[in-house]
């Protein structure tokens, strides 16, 4: 069969194949392009809610001879400006706890407990007084990682909280719950009261 001369020449053009590959191609460049993006966003978002648990925890450990509300809500605001980037304080949850030895020596009880951030939580452990007078309360942490006071000091315990957002829809992680949990022994503090010496607001769980 002959084909007409039109034919032929279509035939022979090769001038777009370079748009059509292009064409081709792009839905999967987008797709790992998209991909990367995410995952770094996640990891970002991981990264940014291990620190504020830490930094929290340790900072509330170093405040020596007393610590004061005021002290705790600059913890907070440190936290803020932390996750200021995944817009922490509107979608977490930072939750700051004194575990001490209760006087009957029964087992471990929380003296205080603060919290900073809109995302609606409790602490997996129990909330202020929880273990005072009884022995409800034998650890923080997790079984394999067991967190314990002993006697005369205190163990600044932070559960920290984040529902992640995505970047792009039908993300696997979107909506997902990032959970960190630290822990710091205090330095040189002996008393183990929260004061209010400026009359600040308390944030209160």
């Amino acid at each position: 069969m002959i084909l007409p001369r039109w034919m032929r020449r279509l035939k022979a053009d090769r001038g777009a194949v370079a748009l059509v590959e292009f064409a081709l191609g792009l839905p999967i460049l987008l797709l790992i392009t998209c991909s990367g993006l995410e995952t770094a966003n996640y990891v970002l978002a991981h990264l940014r809610v291990s620190q504020i648990g830490l930094t929290t925890a340790d900072n509330a450990a170093r405040v020596r001879i007393q610590i004061d509300e005021s002290d705790v809500n600059q913890l907070f605001q440190g936290d803020q400006d932390i996750g200021k980037a995944i817009d922490f304080a509107q979608n977490g949850r930072v939750i700051l706890s004194s575990v001490e030895p209760n006087a009957a020596k029964t087992g471990q009880w929380i003296h205080w407990q603060r919290c900073f951030g809109d995302l609606d939580v409790a602490s997996a452990y129990g909330a202020q007084g929880k273990g005072e007078d009884d022995a409800s309360l034998q650890y923080m942490g997790p079984a394999t990682d067991q967190m314990v006071a002993t006697d005369g000091t205190a163990v600044m315990f932070v559960e920290v909280d984040y529902t992640y957002h995505s970047l792009f829809p039908h993300s696997p992680w979107d909506g997902e719950t990032i959970h960190y949990e630290s822990a710091m022994n205090v330095r040189e503090r002996t008393n183990q009261q929260i004061s209010n010496v400026a009359d600040s607001t308390s944030a209160t769980c």
